[in-house]
C-alpha cells in the first residue's frame, strides 16, 4: 500500500499488490478509478472498472478488490451514510444502485469535486452543496427501488449480531432464537447478503472499531469495546477491509 488518506468520508488509495478480502460497508460507497483497472467480485460476478469508471456499491453489498495487473491502480472513494443520502434525495425507503459501474463524465467530476473538498477540509456548506450536485446526477443516472429486501429472519439476525459486537459470535444462540439449524441459518444468511454470518459479524466489529477510533482517538478503546484479542488482531482485520492498519488509520486522523 503506497498511500492511504481517509478524512471524514473520503478516501484516496493507491494499490499495487494488496488485495481486499470479501467485506461490506454500512454506507453507500461511490468511487472513481483514476489509474489502472479495479478488479472485484460483486454479487457472484467479476467486474472490471477501467480508468474513469464510476464504481457504485450499495450498503452491505459484499465485495472484494484488487489491482487487475502489476501496474497497480489509483482510485478515490466516498462513503455516504444511508440516512444522509436518503435525506438529500428526499426518499424514505432505501434505494439501490442498479449498475455496479457506469461511465459518466459529469458524475465522475462531481465525485472528485466532493472528495477534494472533504480532503481539503472545506466548509461544511460547500461540501453539502457538492453532495447535492452529486446526488442529483445519481438520481438521473442509476437509482432503482426494485431490489430484494431482507426477510424478517435476516433483519432479526443482523440486529442480534449488531448488539453483541463486543462478544464472541455465538451461532447456537442465534439459531435457537431464529428456530433454525446452523446450516439453514448460514445458507439463508449468505443467500440474502452474499457473505457468511461470521464475516458479516467481523465486518461489523471492524466498522464499529473505526467509528470508535474516529470518536475517541484511542485505539485501545476500540480493541476493548469491540472484543479484539489485542491491537495486532484488530490491525490484521482492519487492514483486510480498509487497506491500512487501525494504527495507521488513526495517525491520519490526527
Amino acid at each position: 500500500m503506497d498511500k492511504f488518506i481517509y478524512k471524514k468520508s473520503a478516501g484516496i488509495t493507491s494499490m499495487t499488490d494488496f488485495t481486499y478480502k470479501k467485506h461490506a460497508h454500512q454506507e453507500y460507497a461511490i468511487g472513481v478509478t483514476l489509474r489502472g483497472i479495479q478488479h472485484y467480485h460483486l454479487d457472484g460476478s467479476l467486474h472490471l472498472s477501467y480508468q474513469n469508471g464510476v464504481m457504485l456499491f450499495n450498503p452491505e453489498q459484499a465485495h472484494d478488490g484488487m489491482a487487475h495487473d502489476e501496474t497497480g491502480l489509483d482510485y478515490v472513494m466516498l462513503y455516504i451514510e444511508p440516512q444522509l443520502l436518503l435525506e438529500v434525495i428526499e426518499k424514505k425507503d432505501i434505494v439501490r444502485f442498479s449498475n455496479p459501474i457506469v461511465y459518466d463524465y459529469r458524475l465522475e467530476k462531481r465525485i472528485l469535486s466532493l472528495a477534494n473538498a472533504i480532503l481539503s477540509e472545506k466548509d461544511e456548506i460547500l461540501c453539502s452543496e457538492l453532495l447535492l450536485s452529486l446526488t442529483d446526477s445519481l438520481v438521473q443516472t442509476d437509482f432503482s427501488t426494485d431490489f430484494k429486501k431482507d426477510n424478517a429472519l435476516i433483519r432479526k439476525a443482523k440486529d442480534i449480531l449488531h448488539t453483541n459486537l463486543e462478544n464472541v459470535l455465538k451461532l447456537d444462540e442465534i439459531c435457537k432464537e431464529l428456530d433454525l439449524s446452523k446450516f439453514q441459518f448460514i445458507r439463508l444468511f449468505k443467500a440474502h447478503t452474499g457473505i457468511s454470518p461470521y464475516q458479516y459479524f467481523l465486518n461489523c466489529k471492524i466498522e464499529r472499531a473505526k467509528q470508535l477510533i474516529e470518536k475517541n482517538r484511542d485505539i485501545y478503546v476500540a480493541v476493548a469495546e469491540c472484543g479484539f484479542v489485542d491491537l495486532t488482531h484488530l490491525n490484521k482485520h482492519f487492514k483486510s477491509v480498509y487497506g491500512t492498519t487501525a494504527f495507521e488509520y488513526m495517525s491520519h486522523l490526527n
